[in-house]
């Protein structure tokens, strides 16, 4: 039985994955979205469902002025006698370490792997990338970048109880991060992220008798790296190893499909990978190249059912969504059957905008449609169906007091591609169609006949690399349903019955 690679497809980045008994849990990077750090659980590798979510209380967690791409990034997962801890950075806003800190580091527990996980507790260290290794004596270090640079923690992991100390430099290359050690046959492996995120990517290894070093590079490094550019899996890098219940090895990296050039739409996505021991002690990933198809791991399959259809009426939301930065859950809830939300003030320009509910675009080629009641009644009131990447990059269509409206932003502020006018009715289908560059705006008045508002042609903004002088571009692309008031105080409700997502 054969996968495809991605395995987890969407804006699942900087992925980190346990085994706990014949079940394995993976995290990912969650930046400026609430709730923060997608917790999944997987039977054999392959397969994924999102089961938690590592903080889900937003008084823990104040994203609510943090700029794109700022926020939680490279989380990490391990666990060790009945404990499951989550390390990860807190990238803040600042621009300058000599003036605040421009990162902190975070750590959570509990003692279920979907949680709830305690409030996270604080270690001042201004770098990336946090991982946890238990040595044979018990001894918690947090490994974090530069390279390799171990941190003594306590037994609790909540302090800082040594020096701060760089064990291995990497080989050299740029940008050496997503740090990992684990001990196999009396060797410590230290496992490097190099040549940047984005296209280059790679992995690197070195090993050492002692946890301190001196390290040995791996005269087959990279381990991983994609050199052929017209692939359509790049990117890929970032990879933390796992040993299944049957003595495999397997390595879990990120990854990023092109859209149509050197266009990452989607964002970047966690990959699977087998991993090959040599003879001399060291390993590579696959072939040293990332597989597009790939035989299944030697587990049980064991698939889920993919969420389509949200239908409001069960009153909850599904573990696929995710609000951009803090959502005002005073403006949020269910009535007749629909998910309510009111249109508060702000424009989805500006950090400070609430209430946009997303979820992750899975492929290249994608339909999304929803159901919408929404009266606006003041100028600049707008609720709808979005495509969103960031506060520069988005596309919203929608009601407004006028009509229905398309707007664009492309890091160059708003701009009304459309307006129709003549919308006699409040009740509208809204629906996009997506496929590659492309995406297409459809509605309907009477929920049967769709006519198309407008089709827009290469949508690179929509993307880590489309917007060059936005430099923090991480995230992706996502799909979803708002509600804004612009410079308005009276937030109309808007009334969504369901929203549906198909590849």
């Amino acid at each position: 039985m054969k996968y495809n690679n991605p395995v987890h497809r969407g804006f699942f980045p900087d992925p980190s994955v346990i085994r706990v008994g014949e079940d394995y849990y993976k995290v990912n990077s969650s930046f400026q979205y609430f709730p923060a750090i997608p917790i999944s659980h997987s039977k054999d590798l392959v397969h994924w469902e999102i089961i938690g979510h590592a903080i889900n209380d937003p008084a823990w967690l104040d994203l609510s002025e943090t700029l794109d791409s700022r926020g939680i990034w490279a989380p990490d997962i391990s666990y060790h006698d009945g404990k499951f801890y989550i390390f990860a950075t807190l990238r803040h806003n600042s621009q300058d370490a000599s003036v605040s800190p421009m990162r902190s580091q975070l750590v959570m527990f509990s003692d279920k792997p979907e949680g709830p996980y305690s409030k996270p507790v604080v270690l001042p260290v201004d770098d990336i990338d946090p991982s946890h290794f238990i040595d044979d004596d018990g001894r918690h270090y947090m490994v974090i970048a530069p390279a390799v640079t171990l941190v003594p923690l306590s037994d609790d992991c909540t302090e800082i109880t040594g020096e701060i100390k760089q064990v291995w430099a990497g080989t050299g290359e740029r940008c050496p991060e997503g740090p990992h050690i684990f001990k196999k046959d009396g060797f410590y492996y230290a496992v490097v992220a190099e040549g940047g995120t984005g296209y280059g990517h790679g992995i690197n290894i070195a090993r050492s008798r002692n946890l301190y070093g001196p390290y040995e590079e791996c005269p087959y490094n990279p381990v991983l790296r994609q050199l052929d550019p017209d692939a359509p899996i790049q990117r890929s890098g970032h990879g933390k190893l796992v040993k299944t219940q049957n003595g495999e090895w397997w390595c879990t990296y990120l990854c990023g499909r092109p859209n149509g050039g050197k266009y990452t739409t989607i964002g970047r996505e966690t990959a699977l990978d087998p991993v090959h021991w040599t003879e001399d002690g060291w390993f590579i990933i696959n072939d040293s190249s990332p597989s597009i198809e790939q035989d299944i791991p030697d587990l049980p399959v064991c698939e889920y059912d993919k969420n389509t259809y949200y239908d409001f009426s069960e009153e909850k939301l599904s573990l696929d969504w995710e609000w951009v930065r803090n959502p005002d859950m005073s403006a949020v809830s269910f009535e007749n059957n629909c998910l309510v939300i009111r249109a508060q003030k702000g424009h989805m320009y500006e950090v400070s905008a609430k209430n946009i509910l997303l979820r992750r675009e899975q492929e290249l080629s994608f339909t999304a449609d929803t159901e919408m009641l929404f009266e606006p009644s003041e100028e600049g009131q707008s609720a709808g169906l979005v495509c969103y990447y960031s506060t520069v990059s988005y596309i919203r269509f929608g009601l407004c007091r006028e009509g229905l409206e398309l707007v664009i932003n492309r890091n160059r502020g708003e701009e009304r591609i459309t307006l129709i006018r003549d919308i006699s009715a409040r009740r509208i289908d809204l629906k996009v169609v997506s496929k590659g560059q492309t995406r297409a705006f459809y509605y309907s008045l009477d929920g049967k006949n769709m006519q198309c508002a407008a089709g827009l042609k290469g949508c690179t903004f929509l993307c880590d690399e489309g917007v060059p002088e936005d430099r923090k571009r991480h995230t992706g692309t996502l799909t979803g349903i708002y509600a804004l008031g612009g410079d308005t105080d009276k937030d109309e409700k808007a009334y969504f019955r369901y929203f549906r997502y198909e590849d």
